[in-house]
């Protein structure tokens, strides 16, 4: 079949490369190693850019050098979001009276949004045959929903988290387990070319 990809980058991120050795991913191999029978037209990746930290000042980039390498996948495109950063207070836990310390708080905007009207308007397009989502995010069960029950096409999951959410199992044709083995077997080699040059994967990671 003809699959679109859509990457919940956060998701996966959290989920399942945070704290591993497995943060330079190749999307393109991940998505062939789950898929090996089936035809991977596009994959969309939807994240957002990072600011740099106080306690990690070069993670904008590290960022920017995996956004570089996925580029080097023909059939890729990065749809970014955006992330609000604020000050706000937030309640202190076991306090009597209730105490309130102030803290900054980081939201990340527009990924989730952006992958339903992608899942969508792809849909309408008939631009997929199967589409495959990688996330956890119940907030996506409507779109799953409208693309499965109203046009009639596949929607499968791909679980980078332990347990897939009981809403997405709902409407969720199927779903795969994102698993270490795959993660270990789909990883960019350490130096890359574009365009622009050679490249190295980031030495921290």
């Amino acid at each position: 079949m003809k699959i679109n990809v859509y990457v919940d980058g956060f998701n996966l991120y959290y989920g399942a490369i945070k704290r591993t050795p497995y943060r330079w991913l190749d999307l393109l191999t991940m998505c062939r190693l789950l898929f090996p029978n089936d035809q991977i037209n596009k994959i969309k990746y939807f994240t957002a850019r990072v600011s740099a930290r106080p306690s990690d000042p070069d993670q904008p980039i590290r960022q920017a050098t995996y956004w570089r390498a996925l580029q080097t996948i023909p059939n890729l495109s990065i749809i970014e979001g955006s992330f609000l950063v604020k000050p706000v207070m937030m309640p202190i836990a076991n306090t009597n009276p209730q105490r309130y310390e102030r803290v900054i708080k980081t939201e990340e905007k527009g990924s989730d949004v952006n992958l339903a009207v992608h899942l969508l308007n792809d849909a309408y397009k008939k631009d997929y045959e199967l589409a495959v989502i990688v996330t956890n995010d119940s907030d996506l069960l409507e779109p799953m929903r409208i693309v499965k029950q109203e046009l009639n096409l596949p929607v499968g999951l791909v679980n980078p988290h332990k347990n897939p959410s009981f809403d997405l199992r709902k409407h969720a044709t199927f779903i795969k387990q994102l698993r270490k083995g795959v993660l270990q077997n789909s990883q960019f080699p350490i130096t890359l070319t574009d365009q622009n040059g050679t490249f190295h994967k980031p030495a921290t990671w």
